[in-house]
């Protein structure tokens, strides 16, 4: 009997090489690229189906696109700095308390609008998964602004 476990054999896909890259593309010049592919074969499906008016309209914005695209790969990522960002992160924080309070706030009009006979702990009850979307965007938000709060502050020259 042969209790070789033929696992250990080796096969035709161990020697597999992959093509190695020659050059390094920065992370905006393959988004630009990446979106632009999809977006003029977009546009190029679109504009036969679309009014006139309309279609001179979409071509225009893809354009624009183009030269939004042009000025954005121009950025170079590593000269960012940590307090540069700041006001961003504080923005997006923002952003994720104001979201949640507007969807539970939807939610609570929706609830009361359209099924006012529920009690509210058979609203809970019944819509529990939307609620904790709306608390966790909200508790999300609010601890990227703890975490924006409790960053040290850069010191400042004299």
């Amino acid at each position: 009997m042969d209790f070789e476990s033929k696992a250990n054999t080796p096969t035709a896909t161990d020697n597999i090489e992959f093509a190695q890259t020659t050059t390094t593309r920065k992370p905006l010049e393959l988004l630009r690229d990446t979106e632009a592919l999809l977006r003029r074969q977009t546009v190029a499906t679109l504009s036969p189906i679309l009014p006139p008016k309309l279609c001179n309209r979409f071509q225009a914005s893809s354009s624009l696109a183009d030269d939004s695209f042009k000025e954005l790969v121009k950025i170079d990522l590593d000269t960012i700095n940590d307090f540069e960002l700041r006001p961003v992160r504080i923005c997006v924080g923002f952003s994720f308390v104001g979201f949640g309070a507007l969807m539970i706030l939807v939610l609570l009009l929706y609830l009361n609008t359209f099924h006012p006979e529920l009690s509210t702990v058979e609203q809970i009850r019944q819509y529990w998964y939307q609620y904790v979307w709306s608390v966790s965007l909200g508790v999300t938000g609010m601890f990227i602004l703890g975490r924006e709060a409790m960053r040290p502050m850069p010191k400042r020259r004299k």
